[in-house]
């Protein structure tokens, strides 16, 4: 189910499928607990929508702060281990008041549960991508959130914003809605005198001179760096994105002039690539001479080990790695396909040597081009 391409917020009414994603902030009181009058008060307006014809799914936060009242927590507990318990309590209060919530408006909800690992291995991805869509013919509204009870900080997404970005993606939405603390993107923090709301933003370059340091709210995780972040991935894969608050969650989608619209500005591209250039945690880099910078970015070729110069960090074959050129720039996230002890072995050679000298399996790539994706051009530090 898929409607025309979305290329401005007035025909956002006209969305088939609509990707929502809460915080936390939005959904709890100034004591950090779940705030039911807030959560009722955006059910009402997803099930206006939703009985209106248009498909929904929600992303929302709010499963540890929904614990920290009955746990007794002061605050947001900082240890990994507290942090799941609390995710575990709270996730089943969290989907009981979102049941009851659209139970009055005769709708039911499917608690979806997820890791990174179902967006990038082939058969998770598969699962949760017939799993949603099956949910949504059968009229239900799926509650997304990362799995927090059993994630850990190696396999997470870091943040619901990352996650609903490729939600979006996921369920092939004609749109994603990022709800807030703050009714927009302004220019600089927004108590600042002169800070602007920005209505529209076409691209990156509208972007240059924003100043998004602000940290986000104590009970979130993100702040408004990570849901740039995750707009990018979103807009990059052809999804438009409007960014503004909970508060104005029904004129957003009305299309009304609120909040931050984000063009896109790309085409969809595989889920996996998406998340290998986004999402994915590198676990070392290779280093590649000039000319296997030009194969692999202008001829987009599959990376050898003759190109190769050195290699960084402990991986395993199939781990994410950075791709950089001989300065430190990177240029792109791959797979790659041996562990970071048989690299050194390879560097330099052809693959026909390879293959001679070693046997047949060492005469593959490094990185096949299948897996990697090219990534805009940074500098970062050489890894110790």
């Amino acid at each position: 189910m898929s409607a025309a391409p979305l290329h401005d917020r007035q025909q956002l009414p006209a969305a088939a499928r609509v990707v929502v994603k809460v915080g936390s902030s939005s959904l709890t009181s100034p004591d950090g607990r779940l705030d039911p009058e807030r959560l009722r008060a955006l059910v009402d307006v997803l099930a206006e929508r939703r009985n209106a014809g248009g498909q929904v799914v929600l992303v929302s936060s709010g499963a540890i702060a929904a614990a920290i009242g009955p746990l007794g927590l002061a605050a947001r507990p900082r240890d990994l281990a507290t942090q799941q318990a609390a995710a575990s309590v709270g996730q089943g209060l969290l989907v009981a008041h979102y049941t009851r919530a659209f139970a009055d408006h005769g709708l039911r909800v499917g608690q979806v549960l997820l890791t990174a690992e179902d967006t990038v291995r082939r058969g998770h991805y598969r699962n949760a991508h017939r799993s949603l869509t099956r949910l949504l013919d059968l009229g239900v509204v799926p509650i997304i959130n990362e799995n927090d009870a059993v994630a850990t900080d190696e396999i997470r997404f870091g943040d619901n914003d990352r996650l609903a970005a490729l939600v979006s993606h996921l369920v092939h939405a004609d749109a994603l809605v990022l709800l807030t603390d703050v009714d927009a993107l302004y220019t600089g923090p927004p108590s600042r005198p002169g800070s602007r709301r920005l209505t529209h933003v076409a691209g990156p370059r509208d972007l240059d001179g924003v100043d998004v340091s602000s940290r986000g709210s104590a009970v979130g995780t993100g702040g408004m760096v990570t849901k740039l972040e995750s707009v990018a991935i979103a807009t990059q894969s052809g999804i438009p994105v409007v960014l503004t608050s909970a508060t104005q969650a029904r004129a957003a989608l009305a299309g009304d002039d609120v909040g931050t619209w984000f063009a896109a500005t790309g085409r969809r591209s595989s889920i996996r690539l998406l998340w290998l250039a986004h999402a994915a945690r590198t676990r070392g880099r290779l280093v590649l001479d000039d000319g296997a910078v030009r194969a692999v970015v202008e001829r987009r070729t599959s990376l050898l080990p003759a190109g190769v110069t050195g290699v960084e960090g402990t991986f395993d074959a199939g781990d994410p790695v950075e791709i950089v050129g001989p300065d430190g720039t990177v240029v792109a996230r791959g797979l790659v396909a041996y562990a970071s002890d048989e690299v050194p072995d390879l560097l330099g050679r052809t693959t026909s040597d390879l293959r001679d000298d070693l046997g047949p399996g060492y005469d593959r790539e490094l990185v096949h081009r299948d897996d990697m994706v090219l990534v805009r051009r940074r500098r970062v530090p050489a890894a110790r």
